[in-house]
Formats: structure tokens, sequence, C-alpha cells
């Protein structure tokens, strides 16, 4: 498995979870990360990107709650997912992507749910 991610489970709306993902690329340290979500019926969406240059991009949804990092010599990605919502409920995949590439890698997904 190239990308392992971790830590999914169960939490109260309001509370918290983190999510981790660790990569077996030996180009991770120069790759861009990110994480995508699907719930049931519905589209994978984009979650939280972070590039190879420290840039930051979160979709609305989350923006304020969730915070990805990335520590290069883990070889490991973060979602630190604060005030849970029920409607976070989904998988999260952690993906992975060369510079000038589209997301190439990904993971096989974490279940999140929250219950209200």
């Amino acid at each position: 498995v190239q990308l392992q991610a971790s830590g999914g489970g169960s939490a109260q709306a309001g509370g918290s979870l983190r999510l981790s993902c660790e990569s077996s690329y030996r180009t991770f340290r120069y790759d861009s990360v990110g994480w995508f979500r699907q719930s049931p019926g519905k589209e994978r969406e984009f979650v939280a990107g972070l590039g190879w240059d420290g840039v930051t991009d979160y979709a609305d949804s989350v923006k304020g709650r969730f915070t990805i990092s990335k520590v290069n010599d883990k070889q490991t990605v973060y979602l630190q997912m604060n005030s849970l919502k029920p409607e976070d409920t989904a998988v999260y995949y952690c993906v992975e992507k060369r510079i000038g590439r589209g997301w190439q890698y990904w993971g096989q997904g974490t279940q999140v749910t929250v219950s209200s």
C-alpha cells in the first residue's frame, strides 16, 4: 500500500478527529498532498490540499474547521478536523501528486462518522 490512511472513527457533533496518511512514495517531500471525501449517494469532493510550496487550499465547507499539514521526515500528511458536523460524515481519501499532475495517487479511504 502506497498511501495508508488511519484515524477515522466516530465523533459527536462539535468534536474533533485527526486523520493521518503515511506515504511510501520517495518523492513525498516534493509532492502536493490532499484529502477528498465521499458520502453515500454523493460525488467525491475535494476537502483540503497542501502544495509542495506550502500553499494550502480548503473547500468552503471546511474552512476554519479543518487544517491540513505534512511532516516530510515522517512521510505523513494529517487532517485535523475540529467542530465536526454530521454533514462531515464520509469516507475520507488521502491523495498525492507530482508537480504539474492531477491527483494521481489515492489511499484506500477511512470512514468518519459524526453524530448529532
